[in-house]
């Protein structure tokens, strides 16, 4: 068999020493790329700003803002993963020259002519379809578009992204909650001059899912917005009496959020849900021990009646 006739790389696999270098140690450090979609998630959230302005679609953010989001992206990986600063790109990776360039449109990478010969990590994310990806590029001259804008920078063509060594591949990104439930929940939600208001709406309408920091902050357009979600005069006070639960992430909310079924919350995350005092319409449905009564999720049919106290944050159950 003649060199000709050799199979080439697999899927992941090129013949870049310091590609599959880079590559691996990126992989690595997160080799799920949880730690990279949550920066990504993070990033998009601070350039939405939601505890100021409201806004949770990046459609809503001016030019220069989408603009900033490649530079934020760059400096929040950087931040995250401790990379030191490149030579003459923005990373030293194992050693290795790496530009990092995001894109909010799949291909839309804009390549600067310093960066023809390097590799870059290009990465992309869509907040409306929860999807991201990153992979890796040995830049070369003749893979770019030949038309330029006024920095002179290029975009890859559309044949040669192939040639892109993924290490995340249309992966799933932490959901924009506000944009991904119907217009007419968001309307309702976002209708009260009341922070407090507009708190109770999210949790009493959005049960059963995780609701995470960002998205009670971005309703609450309020400093103390954690304080809006507990007890004392909190959305867990005001909603207990149409027996609606929020359970965050102590380890005894988690449990109650188990022992129902429903999604646990993770760190800095809410579940809803309305319960009842289980009956026999309800035994075939998981139950809990709260207040010396078992309580189950309730059915549609089920009239609302006042939910137990949950437990303090330290408490076991």
């Amino acid at each position: 068999m003649t060199l000709f006739d050799m199979p080439g790389p697999g899927p992941g696999v090129c013949n870049d020493p310091e590609l599959m270098l880079v590559r691996q140690h990126l992989l690595e450090i997160s080799p799920d790329g949880k730690r990279f979609a949550r920066v990504l998630r993070d990033t998009i959230d601070q350039l939405l700003n939601g505890e100021v302005t409201g806004r949770y679609d990046w459609n809503t953010l001016f030019k220069t803002e989408k603009t900033h989001a490649g530079t934020l992206v760059e400096i929040n990986l950087q931040r995250e993963f401790k990379f030191g600063d490149g030579i003459t790109m923005d990373y030293r990776i194992e050693g290795i020259d790496v530009d990092c360039k995001y894109s909010q449109q799949f291909g839309g990478w804009m390549i600067p002519p310093e960066a023809v010969g390097h590799l870059c990590l290009l990465i992309w994310a869509d907040d409306k379809k929860s999807r991201w990806s990153a992979g890796i590029l040995r830049i070369q001259r003749e893979w770019l578009n030949g038309g330029s804008n006024r920095d002179m920078k290029l975009t890859i063509k559309a044949e040669h992204r192939s040639k892109i060594i993924w290490l995340w591949n249309d992966a799933e990104l932490p959901e924009n909650l506000l944009l991904h439930i119907p217009a007419s929940d968001r309307k309702a939600i976002f209708a009260s001059p009341s922070g407090q208001a507009r708190l109770n709406e999210l949790f009493r309408r959005v049960q059963m899912r995780r609701i995470s920091r960002n998205v009670v902050r971005t309703v609450a357009q309020q400093k103390d917005y954690m304080k809006r979600v507990r007890g004392n005069d909190g959305s867990r006070s005001a909603l207990r009496k149409e027996g609606i639960l929020i359970m965050g992430d102590s380890a005894s909310h988690r449990a109650i959020a188990k022992g129902l079924n429903l999604l646990i919350p993770r760190d800095g995350e809410f579940v809803s849900a309305r319960v009842v005092l289980a009956g026999p319409q309800h035994e075939s449905k998981p139950q809990v021990f709260l207040d010396s009564e078992h309580w189950a999720l309730a059915n549609r049919n089920d009239l609302p009646a006042p939910a137990p106290l949950l437990p303090s944050r330290s408490a076991v159950l």
